[in-house]
């Protein structure tokens, strides 16, 4: 199984979604997206159990695959949800994360810093992710990292998606560098406020991206 080229279809099809293409509570059909992306229904099965466990589908037994896409309100407060805990993890991670915890930090934004250069988006959300899962782990709290996770992979298509907007990635990549300095510190007040922000910004990015999509 092609795992990357699903990922590429999943991409696609959520790139599809948030310009309108695909509407809320409409049929994910497998036999018409392998024609229309020019391969086997294997990675289109594959790319769809991605859109699943996103949150961005859903899966109905004996029926399909159907778009399932979070209203203005309720996507507002899953990111305002969100910056709270990532706040958390980030205030806990800046007095109990180890010294292996912050170099596998550094290294990851540096990652993500190489990515800024080629100016890979996908490369970027990957060690992005790294990044933000290592706050998380630094926190020590293994109920806090579980509640996290899943919040984070509800609105993985949604962060994503955000990069693409003008000079985002670089925002980001600073806004990073200002979070390592403070978990480097242990300065547990700035680095919740700054993560909390961080994650702030996502959601208006994500909203003024999707705006700028919508027709006139």
């Amino acid at each position: 199984m092609d795992i990357r080229r699903a990922d590429q279809i999943a991409e696609s099809l959520e790139q599809l979604v948030f310009r309108g293409d695909y509407k809320d509570g409409q049929r994910l059909d497998e036999i018409k997206l392998a024609a229309k992306f020019n391969v086997s229904r294997t990675p289109i099965r594959e790319a769809l159990q991605r859109l699943v466990l996103s949150g961005l589908a859903e899966q109905l037994p004996r029926r399909g695959v159907f778009i399932r896409q979070p209203g203005p309100i309720e996507l507002m407060e899953m990111f305002e949800t969100m910056a709270e805990l990532e706040a958390a993890c980030g205030q806990f991670a800046a007095a109990r994360m180890t010294e292996e915890g912050l170099e596998r930090l550094v290294a990851a934004n540096e990652r993500c810093k190489e990515a800024v250069q080629r100016k890979n988006i996908a490369d970027y959300y990957d060690e992005n992710e790294i990044f933000h899962k290592e706050i998380y782990r630094g926190s020590t709290n293994a109920f806090l990292e579980r509640q996290t996770l899943h919040l984070q992979n509800r609105l993985k298509p949604y962060r994503r998606v955000q990069l693409r907007f003008r000079g985002r990635m670089l925002e980001s990549l600073q806004e990073h560098e200002a979070i390592v300095d403070a978990l480097q510190k242990g300065d547990e007040d700035r680095a919740g406020k700054i993560i909390k922000r961080h994650v702030t910004v996502q959601g208006e990015k994500f909203h003024q991206l999707m705006a700028g999509l919508k027709p006139d």
